[in-house]
């Protein structure tokens, strides 16, 4: 097989210094590159090394090839064993219990047909489990979300260990299912890869309606009939949740890593075009799995694919999650990332998006201003994003900056409108929202932690408070319902990190706290655990590292000690005496508390993870 990747200097020449490149974006990729050198140079030569075997189904013995194709149709073993056919491998997060999956249903169907129109085969080489955050949220079942990721990648790696693929396509589109894809593709890297998405559910109830009804339901003032009716009115058919948390920020992600068909990810999913594109995504795979373009995923995915994923995350203020799942997603293919590198781009990267928790659009009226392709074009052409890498079309990056339109033939990609159709959801970088990204590192005497400021009011960015110390989600909610937080302070919620728990997400306190905000305390969350991938108007101060568990500082904080939160400086700090400070115990989990975190509800399967996985900073992966 021809490999368009043999030379390495195509991989490893320096960066470019044009005009059309800002001087920040080349000073932290160079950095990344630098200090990735040995554990990238590592991965390639890895690759490398499988790319020249000889491919599956010739290499190995007849009976395991037998076992591999007893179940396709004759002309299709003919096809992949005599012909030499390129054969496609489908990992598919299919279930019908998610909205965002349950389309996923039709995909292999479809997709075998295309790729028997090209002389290719197909299998579904397995399916990869899928949970949704909106169904576990507040309950035990959300302490394996985090961990699932890890598990999907490690799904994803069973799926593909039988090695007679040519290729694969990646179908999934939630929180931690696609980044445990991405990161269980890179570990096969030397196959072309594709992601293909299912797309958001029509619009229902307008986000900011649903959040002020949570907001009642949390004060008492309306019932669970009325809050059921509303979240089924915001919930209520196939496709992602339409708010911009993490499975919508999956999407513009990966398009901005050039790992869709371009223009594929905010299209419903029962919309005419969603099976052209489904049907393009084949062809595109089988256009780079030999020959010339022959394009494997793990050499495609270097260190400028992920700064460029970080600023598309920075530019239209997506999930805090990414914060801890794309430095899991770089170490998988070699590459070294921190917060910090998050932080120097954003203090670079303008706004250029507002969709909620960020503003008041849904993906839905963001994809019909312009989308990720809008974006992706105005990043390039301001010198925010590098457009000269490689993608899964022959355009490269620049082939994303355009709309998939059907036609006659199929379907065509057309340019979009130079100015932006509604400046209220995306703008033109010459006139960006905010000068600077969306999200914020926090650094100071309580470790190191991330906001996401681009939600917060502009009259919240700084909050100095006492704090209150709660051990856990359900002591806070308890003292909301008790009324004793009317007040003034900052909530400190800790043992939600990693080896504490799972790291579940704390959404649940957003609606209380959203509400004691409202009546004009000043109030904030400081955690070494998650909130949301919509993390919202609420200062939260979250992933704190390291976390109470790991002696973590967070484990010093008592009730009245005074907290000082600046988002617009980026320092989190416990305004005690150093001295002091220095010589405090840090607290430590009761054995019933982890006696809580460790059973029921399938946890027991997971103490393997939690008692070996890294620090959120270093991507909670349990791998390494």
């Amino acid at each position: 097989m021809s490999n368009a990747f043999s030379d390495n200097s195509r991989l490893n020449s320096t960066f470019s210094s044009t005009p059309l490149m800002t001087q920040t974006l080349i000073e932290v990729t160079e950095r990344i590159r630098e200090r990735s050198a040995p554990t990238r140079k590592a991965y390639l030569q890895r690759i490398d090394q499988i790319i020249n075997r000889t491919r599956g189904p010739d290499r190995l013995g007849c009976a395991n090839v037998a076992h591999a194709f007893a179940a396709l149709p004759s002309n299709d073993k003919f096809r992949v064993v005599a012909e030499k056919a390129p054969h496609i491998g489908i990992v598919t997060a299919y279930n019908d219990m998610l909205s965002a999956h349950q389309p996923y249903e039709t995909y292999p169907s479809i997709i075998r047909d295309e790729a028997r129109k090209h002389g290719a085969t197909v299998q579904v080489a397995g399916g990869v489990p899928a949970m949704c955050d909106g169904i576990t949220q507040g309950e035990p079942g959300m302490e394996l979300s985090l961990f699932s990721r890890d598990t999907i990648a490690m799904s994803t790696a069973i799926s593909l260990s039988h090695d007679v693929f040519d290729a694969a396509l990646m179908l999934g589109v939630c929180d931690k299912i696609v980044p445990g894809l991405l990161i269980g593709a890179l570990h096969f890297g030397h196959l072309p890869t594709l992601f293909v998405p299912a797309g958001p559910m029509a619009t229902g109830i307008d986000n900011t309606t649903k959040s002020k009804v949570r907001e009642k339901y949390a004060q008492g003032l309306v019932g669970r009939d009325e809050l059921l009716a509303s979240e089924s009115a915001a919930y209520h058919g196939a496709g992602t949740c339409t708010f911009f948390g993490t499975a919508n920020s999956n999407q513009m992600l990966i398009e901005a890593m050039g790992l869709h068909v371009p223009g594929a990810a905010f299209v419903h999913p029962h919309d005419d075009m969603r099976e052209l594109l489904t049907r393009e995504a084949v062809k595109t795979v089988l256009s780079i799995t030999k020959g010339q373009r022959f394009t494997p995923i793990g050499k495609m995915v270097d260190e400028r694919v992920i700064v460029n994923a970080i600023v598309a995350l920075l530019a239209t203020g997506g999930s805090t999650n990414h914060l801890i799942h794309w430095v899991a997603v770089a170490r998988a293919a070699g590459i070294i990332i921190d917060w910090s590198d998050f932080s120097k781009l954003s203090q670079n990267t303008p706004l250029l998006a507002r969709v909620y928790p960020n503003g008041t659009a849904d993906v839905n009226q963001f994809q019909a201003a312009g989308g990720p392709s809008f974006v992706i074009r105005e990043l390039i052409e301001g010198g925010y994003m590098h457009g000269d890498v490689t993608s899964v079309v022959l355009g490269g990056l620049r082939d994303f900056c355009k709309k998939p339109v059907k036609s006659d033939d199929g379907l065509i990609w057309v340019d979009l409108p130079k100015e932006s159709p509604d400046e209220t959801i995306v703008r033109n970088v010459s006139k960006p929202f905010s000068a600077t990204g969306g999200l914020r590192l926090l650094t100071g005497n309580l470790g190191r932690s991330v906001i996401k400021s681009s939600a917060v009011p502009e009259d919240r960015q700084i909050i100095e408070a006492p704090a209150i110390v709660f051990n856990g989600q359900e002591e806070l909610l308890a003292a909301f319902e008790r009324g004793e937080l009317e007040k003034d302070f900052i909530a400190v919620v800790r043992f939600q990190g990693p080896r504490a728990n799972g790291m579940p997400e704390l959404h649940k306190l957003t609606p209380p706290l959203s509400v004691l905000q409202g009546k004009g305390f000043r109030v904030a969350i400081v955690t070494d655990g998650r909130m949301s991938g919509a993390s919202g108007k609420v200062p939260a101060a979250i992933h704190l590292s390291p976390e109470a568990v790991a002696g973590g500082a967070i484990g010093k904080i008592r009730t009245g000690d005074m907290i000082r939160l600046n988002a617009i400086v980026g320092t989190l700090n416990a305004l005690v005496d150093d001295e002091e400070w220095q010589a405090r115990p840090v607290a430590v989990m009761t054995e019933a508390q982890r006696n809580n975190n460790s059973h029921g509800i399938g946890r027991e399967l997971f103490g393997g993870m939690r008692k070996n996985v890294h620090s959120a900073e270093e991507g909670a992966v349990t791998w390494l």
